[in-house]
């Protein structure tokens, strides 16, 4: 029984190297492609040919002639032969990317949920009519897999707690299934922080940032979110929910948290608790724009209550930061969100923090980076692993051989 598994697995992770090899290096030829991979030419012939059946590469024209004097047939990817659905759940917004297998953008869907504190079916709702419309524009191409980001852990494939929604445990995925029964395309939920994690931390390497081997990550948007990468990989820990610095107590005695403790990360440095600090009235809290936009206003006025209140928000930050690189021995935090935005505020208190560890463990680096996508971070991460889900996994495409096509 289990070595027809065996036998099905190797052949996936064949295809899926094959592909990756034509994908990064197309056009290419087979002979290219069996000296890179190891792979036995006939067993890149056969490869080939599945994944042509499947509409994933094409014959790309002729090359050079190889050893024995023949033209090389060459081969490229279709990248419009599978669309990725990448989805970001907010407070109030759903925002839909759809991409081609090139990461290219092939449609867009930003639209309000207005689902209630609590009730997570109104949001799954507008996802799949998103996801609808998504379908209708895509016509040939399959749709891979969706994968839906939310501000809350996510355990076994479902929402844990999404403190800033309401969300207890909650099966989003069948939630929006329910919704499109005649859609067939897997469906992942993934933690948003995690995403837009992934994403800064690939593009600050392309800017030349060299990372260590641990890096936390932390963002706040309405709330502060947080993660762990661990050799370039996200670390989802026991639970789903590694990397939750928002939730890291830095008072013993401080203000009572959503998640049930006191004295949180969130409770200094979410946008609500610094509008307060910094006088703001509560009207402007019923909408996040207008709040932030006005404590930006008073910080680059130089409010005193304003910038007080991200000196707190600094020093609440950089306990934070100092307590999980003590656990983790992380060598880097980069700073996500509106934290970017804040940055000018914030660093000093931060530096602060830090400063006594630096000095007493000269050897042992503690660097804070900034993010560089702003808000596309979220989105950026979800499309990179909507299309690594594709790449992995070329078995998902189903079988629809383009006319001339050989093997």
């Amino acid at each position: 029984m289990n070595a027809p598994a065996a036998s099905a697995d190797v052949r996936r992770s064949n295809l899926s190297l094959v592909l990756r090899y034509v994908d990064a290096h197309g056009p290419c030829a087979r002979t290219e492609i069996a000296a890179a991979t190891g792979l036995a030419h006939a067993s890149v012939t056969a490869m080939v040919a599945d994944l042509a059946e499947r509409g994933l590469v094409e014959e790309a024209g002729a090359g050079a002639p190889g050893a024995r004097g023949r033209p090389r047939r060459l081969l490229r990817v279709v990248h419009g032969r599978v669309w990725t659905v990448a989805v970001q759940v907010t407070h109030d917004m759903i925002k839909l990317r759809a991409t081609d297998l090139s990461g290219a953008t092939v449609h867009t869907d930003d639209r309000r949920h207005e689902a209630p504190f609590g009730d997570p079916e109104p949001a799954a709702r507008e996802i799949a009519l998103a996801v609808a419309g998504t379908v209708e524009r895509a016509g040939s191409a399959q749709l891979g897999i969706m994968v839906i980001a939310v501000p809350g852990a996510v355990i076994d494939g479902k929402v844990g707690h999404a403190i800033g929604l309401g969300w207890r445990t909650t099966d989003l995925a069948a939630l929006v299934n329910a919704h499109l029964p005649h859609v067939d395309c897997p469906v992942e939920v993934v933690n948003e922080a995690n995403m837009a994690a992934l994403a800064e931390y690939h593009a600050l390497a392309a800017q030349g940032v060299a990372h260590p081997d641990t890096v936390v990550y932390a963002t706040a948007h309405a709330g502060v979110g947080g993660c762990l990468i661990i050799g370039g990989r996200v670390h989802m820990g026991s639970h789903g929910m590694a990397g939750e610095i928002g939730h890291v107590p830095v008072s013993l005695d401080g203000p009572p948290c959503r998640c049930g403790a006191h004295g949180c990360l969130d409770t200094y440095v979410r946008l609500r608790a610094l509008t307060r600090a910094a006088g703001i009235p509560e009207g402007t809290e019923e909408s996040e724009a207008a709040a932030r936009a006005e404590l930006n206003r008073r910080l680059r006025a130089g409010d005193e209550r304003a910038r007080a209140a991200l000196d707190t928000a600094g020093h609440a930050l950089g306990a934070a930061l100092l307590a999980v690189a003590s656990v983790t021995d992380a060598g880097e935090a980069i700073l996500g969100g509106h934290l970017v935005d804040w940055a000018p505020w914030l660093m000093p208190a931060i530096d602060a923090r830090l400063a006594g560890r630096r000095t007493a463990i000269a050897n042992v680096g503690f660097a804070v980076s900034t993010g560089v996508l702003g808000a596309d971070a979220t989105l950026r991460g979800v499309v990179h692993v909507g299309r690594e889900h594709v790449l992995a996994t070329p078995t998902l495409v189903p079988v629809s051989t383009p006319p001339g096509v050989g093997s």
